[in-house]
Order: structure tokens, then sequence, then C-alpha cells
């Protein structure tokens, strides 16, 4: 488990920290265990490192977002040059806690005194970042689960499609989901697609979005 003694370690002052992460903000016992994490993904090169190795599309589709439910949905327009068409379409997903059979989710009960510490708004959640050449006009998914993600190559052969089938409840396992009983999603030509875990130094703040 990440501790503060793992973040003093590795501390280093000339790694530029959110205000979140600062040392004077840290110590304080809410969300502290995430806090840590994150800082060291910032701090500790083998953990930084993981990150700036993968490639701006994946080799093989995820399968982690498979029945994750789909907390908030934005798109804003790339921050580059005025020639720059580029939009970046930002869905945050949630993984739905399995029930175990009295009904009851699972997970890891902490004692009281340290709940504050364990705290994390965004324990199982991830951010999926795609970013298009041009803007296109996509549905409202908010809420809804997303039970099919795919990413081939575009209509065009020289870049990638990404395609993803949301529906009102996950779907059972073993089953293969109908295209026509959910909202379809085709973003095409992509860029990039990035999937962003809850530690990731890019991944934005609960407070911040």
């Amino acid at each position: 488990m990440a501790t503060l003694e793992d973040r003093r370690r590795y501390y280093c002052s000339d790694v530029y920290l959110p205000e979140r992460l600062q040392r004077e903000v840290i110590g304080r016992l809410s969300s502290l265990r995430a806090c840590v994490i994150r800082s060291l993904y910032l701090m500790y090169e083998p953990f930084h490192s993981r990150l700036s190795e993968k490639p701006s599309i994946p080799e093989s589709t995820p399968t982690t977002l498979q029945n994750c439910s789909c907390l908030l949905y934005w798109c804003k327009k790339g921050s580059g040059n005025r020639t720059d068409q580029r939009w970046e379409f930002n869905y945050k997903f949630k993984k739905q806690s399995p029930k175990l059979k009295n009904g009851c989710r699972n997970g890891l009960q902490f004692p009281r005194q340290y709940e504050q510490v364990h705290k994390n708004p965004d324990q199982d959640c991830y951010l999926l970042q795609i970013t298009t050449f041009n803007f296109i006009f996509t549905p409202v998914v908010m809420g809804m689960t997303l039970t099919l993600f795919t990413i081939n190559v575009s209509t065009d052969m020289r870049h990638h499609r990404v395609r993803m089938l949301f529906q009102d409840s996950p779907l059972p396992q073993g089953k293969k989901p109908k295209k026509d009983q959910g909202l379809l999603v085709i973003l095409d030509p992509v860029h990039s697609v990035r999937l962003l875990d809850w530690w990731h130094p890019q991944y934005p703040f609960s407070a911040s979005i």
C-alpha cells in the first residue's frame, strides 16, 4: 500500500505537482492514499516511465470498459493552432461492483478511523479520451452502460475508427450485444485513443470536472 513515507522518499522539488498534491495540502487525512499514489506516478521514475511508453492508439481494443457505466461526457476543441480542427471527446466510466449472493457489494471495509484516508471518489473510474480530426455529433449517453467498444481501421484506410454501443443495463455474461437495442456512437476518423486510470497524472480530479 502506498504511504506518506513513500511520497517523502521519492519527493522531487523539480517535478511540477498540482495544487491538490502539494505538501501543504496532501498532509490532510481526506483522500490521503489516493493523493500519495497520484504523486508517485509523477515523481517515481519506474511508475512515470510506464505511462510514457503507451502508443497513441492501443495495439488491441481494451476490455476494461466492458459493462462500465458512463458517469460524465464532455468534448472540447484542440488547443493547437487555428488550423488545428481536432476535438477531444471525454467519457468518464465507473466499473460496476459485483453483488454477492446476499445482495451486498463486494469490497474491503476499512476501520472507521481510516475511512477519510482511504476515501477516493474516483475509485474504479476510468477516463476514455478520444481525439478526432474534426467535430462529430454524438448522442448523450450519460447514465448508460457501455456494452461494446471496438477500435479498427477507418473507412479511409489511413486512420482509425472507434465504435461504442451504450445500453440501459449491463450485458449478461456470455451474451452478445444487439446493435438495435442501444445507442451506437461512431467516431471516425480518430487521431488517438487514451484510457486513463484514476491515478494517471492527466486524469482530472473529481472536484475539477
